[in-house]
């Protein structure tokens, strides 16, 4: 009889090693390498006799395709996440801090559904019956028609669901408590996570009901287990947020019905989640705009227009190595927008600490944010408050050219819903969209908004203050300017 081959899965990335090793080679982590055994489970072990296959039918790229039937949940925000509702024999996976509520927006979300007449399944692997209650109680969704349970057999499930007619909507909290019994190996490892998520996805393909399976975190945000369960299913959503902020982000990040980066905003209130129609009056609900350091931002979030601010400190640093802390943006491109400050727009920044945060803890990926970041940068610098009716979009290159970036007349119009009357832009941008309206100022340098800056008025919002050297703060607008190039 041959021996059954053994390998050992990292449980923290899915690698795998002929041999057990105290650190990962993979992710670096520690203690993470199980042995498993690999004559179960998907694919079956490397001593099973080859099968004759099947004749499969090919066919045209090119024929008849229809719009896949969708069911709307009832709340708008996640129906935009989606793409428009849930795919009749999809399956999502939707991951997320502890306690960030992603229990709580299924359940919501279910309850709405189930309100409409559809069948509803809620199966708990972590939470009993009783829990669950008690938390639709609080939500006051306690009289919605939803089938609930609290199992984390796969077979069990299965045939559960089987006895009776196919859900509509089927949700499982989460995959990794799930287990079945074709494969030898613990609840939650890597193998026993691959399986079950696999024998759920396709009883969604075979009834045609929607599974929703919930997945934990690891400490650097990405979605426990092996990346092949997110390979696996139709979409992946991240649910976001910050402990000292009341609102949460859905964030869609693979979807193979809809837009990718779709944001669904809410915020988190006794009675659950409630829906944010409007998230830019949210993340501007705060500004100061008398304060220097602070420039809105016009993005884009999937196919939604979001206004935020972005906030930034320079002073000067009593350090040998000044500091630069970031928060909500990425650190190599904050280091990458000092850097062209310095040499193509004669911007000191060097003997400074500097501190960027997006205000309402909002995290902002894309390039076109460079413009926002370095009018934030300069304001501070100089002690100048940038217009309050103003906001900056733009990307900027390593030669300090602004370049232009899509989206830019539904940024503006965004803007000027807002009740901004002003923005600046690229200028190729300008001339393609809006053609020189009153209010658009389009620029090609980054060097130029420096010069707008310096030239607009003197330091107003805080005191004087002195750098390093004994320079007063009220310098720095001269010198700004005196230093371009």
């Amino acid at each position: 009889m041959a021996k059954a081959r053994v390998q050992y899965i990292c449980q923290n990335c899915g690698a795998v090693s002929p041999r057990w090793q105290g650190r990962c080679e993979a992710c670096g982590e520690w203690n993470t390498l199980v042995e498993e055994n690999t004559a179960g489970g998907i694919g079956g072990g490397p001593g099973r006799a080859p099968q004759k296959g099947r004749v499969v039918e090919l066919h045209a790229l090119a024929g008849e395709s229809r719009t896949p039937p969708r069911i709307a949940s009832g709340i708008a925000e996640l129906d935009r996440v989606t793409g428009g509702g849930f795919v009749r024999g999809s399956a999502i996976l939707i991951g997320g801090d502890p306690g960030i509520g992603k229990s709580t927006l299924l359940l919501q979300a279910s309850a709405a559904l189930a309100k409409k007449g559809e069948r509803v399944v809620y199966i708990s692997g972590e939470e009993a019956v009783a829990q669950v209650r008690l938390r639709a109680e609080r939500m006051g969704v306690s009289a919605a028609p939803v089938a609930l349970a609290a199992e984390t057999s796969v077979e069990d499930i299965l045939t559960t669901l089987e006895a009776d007619r196919a859900p509509a909507l089927v949700i499982l909290d989460s995959v990794q408590t799930l287990w079945t019994s074709t494969v030898e190996a613990a609840p939650g490892t890597v193998t026993q996570v691959r399986a079950s998520a696999q024998a759920m996805i396709r009883y969604a393909k075979q009834s045609g009901a929607t599974v929703i399976l919930v997945g934990h975190v690891t400490k650097d945000g990405q979605i426990a287990g092996p990346r092949v369960v997110e390979h696996m299913v139709d979409a992946v959503l991240y649910f976001e947020g910050e402990g000292g902020h009341h609102f949460r982000i859905l964030r869609a990040v693979k979807n193979r019905f809809g837009a990718t980066d779709e944001i669904g905003v809410f915020e988190m209130t006794g009675g659950g989640l409630r829906e944010v129609p409007n998230p830019s009056e949210l993340f501007l609900g705060e500004r100061n705009a008398a304060a220097p350091g602070a420039a809105v931002f016009a993005g884009m979030e999937g196919t939604r227009p979001v206004l935020v601010e972005i906030q930034a400190l320079v002073a000067p640093s009593p350090l040998g190595t000044p500091r630069r802390a970031v928060v909500g943006w990425d650190g190599g491109r904050l280091a990458m927008v000092l850097a062209v400050l310095e040499s193509h727009c004669g911007v000191k920044l060097g003997p400074h600490d500097v501190y960027l945060a997006v205000a309402g803890g909002l995290r902002i990926n894309e390039p076109a944010a460079d413009l926002a970041v370095a009018a934030a940068l300069v304001s501070s610098l100089s002690g100048i408050a940038l217009p309050a009716d103003c906001v900056y979009f733009g990307e900027v290159s390593l030669s300090g050219a602004v370049r232009p970036v899509v989206h830019a007349a539904q940024r503006l119009k965004e803007a000027q819903k807002l009740g901004f009357a002003k923005a600046v832009l690229p200028l190729q941008s300008l001339d393609k969209d809006q053609g020189g309206a009153a209010g658009l100022v389009g620029i090609d340098q980054l060097a130029g908004l420096v010069a707008a800056i310096a030239a607009s008025g003197p330091p107003t919002g805080r005191p004087a203050a002195r750098e390093p050297g004994g320079r007063p703060a009220e310098r720095r607008r001269a010198t700004i300017a005196a230093d371009e190039p």
